[in-house]
């Protein structure tokens, strides 16, 4: 029995034995077979920044404006900016100070844009004739001229257009006739005593500094029998017997500094009138004898009303802006965008 009980155990030994070597192990306790990882999935690329698109330009007031110039028998069609270039370059010596030119430039636009509401021509709003309207160069005109300085001369005349852009001179609200002339002589004159009519805003105004030279003092001498026949065309009744030193009478004068009026052969002759008939520089004058002639000597050049440019150019030089200058020479005026008028 013994045997028989050992043969059991040892059965059972075995048996134990061959479990251990075969059967897998135990699943309790293990952890899991790592699993295989996916396969990394590109990464999809960052959007390139990019820059907003810049802001289409607006054109200045100048540019996006259109004058109708007659030249000649050919009417031309400008840009704003473009014809008042040509303006500034034709009408202000290039030496002078920038804000000068910029004075010049707001007094040419406003002339420009009071012209296009009223034009004098037929098919143009302004001509090239500066006893008419303003003096204009072409950019070709204005390269012969100048020569060489006509770079240099250009850039400036640009810089005051762009500098005061769409900016006009108005009083109460309304365009003003902006005119201008080149040397008053020391005092400008008001319109009234020029040309008839009170303008509140062109009245005399002091003008110092504006210096001499071409400009200022100038010495005419008409022969007397010359001067004769032009006095007796003009008036037929005038009594130019005698001495020609007693051909002169009473002389008044205006608030400027110019000749009101002047008897001559016992006839009155407006200051204005005489300028014109005897092609003075100006109406601010004096007259006198001097053997066979008669002599004028005048000052300043124009009809002395509104913006002098030698005045403008005096202020510049003392520190005034354009602004100072156009409050000056155009009295109770704003300076305003052309675009706030409606214009």
């Amino acid at each position: 029995m013994q045997r028989a009980v050992f043969a059991g155990c040892l059965a059972v030994m075995m048996l134990l034995i061959f479990s251990a070597l075969v059967l897998p192990p135990a699943a309790h306790g293990e952890s899991p077979a790592p699993q295989a990882e996916p396969a990394a999935t590109p990464a999809e690329p960052e959007p390139e920044a990019t820059e907003p698109a810049p802001a289409a330009e607006t054109p200045s007031y100048d540019k996006r404006e259109t004058v109708r110039l007659l030249d000649g028998e050919e009417t031309l069609s400008l840009s704003l900016a473009e014809y008042l270039e040509g303006v500034v370059l034709g009408e202000m010596p290039a030496s002078f100070p920038a804000a000068a030119r910029e004075a010049q430039a707001v007094a040419a636009r406003t002339f420009t844009l009071r012209r296009r509401q009223s034009p004098k021509h037929e098919d143009a709003d302004v001509c090239t004739d500066s006893s008419c309207c303003q003096q204009y160069l072409s950019p070709a005109a204005a390269r012969e001229r100048l020569g060489e300085a006509y770079e240099e001369a250009a850039a400036g005349a640009r810089a005051a257009v762009a500098a005061t852009d769409g900016l006009v001179a108005v009083y109460e609200g309304r365009l003003i006739d902006a005119v201008y002339f080149s040397n008053s002589g020391g005092r400008t004159e008001a319109a009234v005593a020029v040309w008839g009519s009170d303008v509140p805003y062109l009245q005399s105004v002091e003008s110092p500094g504006e210096g001499g030279g071409a400009a200022g003092r100038d010495t005419v001498a008409v022969a007397l029998e010359a001067f004769r026949a032009a006095i007796l065309q003009a008036r037929p009744e005038a009594d130019l017997s005698g001495d020609p030193a007693d051909w002169f009478g009473a002389v008044t004068y205006t608030a400027g500094g110019g000749v009101d009026t002047m008897e001559i052969g016992g006839v009155a002759f407006g200051g204005t009138e005489l300028r014109s008939l005897f092609s003075l520089r100006s109406a601010r004058f004096t007259v006198s004898v001097e053997g066979e002639t008669v002599q004028f000597v005048t000052q300043g050049y124009g009809h002395r009303v509104g913006l002098s440019q030698y005045g403008a150019k005096a202020m510049a030089e003392n520190g005034a802006d354009f602004r100072g200058i156009l409050l000056h020479y155009y009295t109770g005026i704003s300076v305003v965008p052309a675009g706030q008028i409606g214009n």
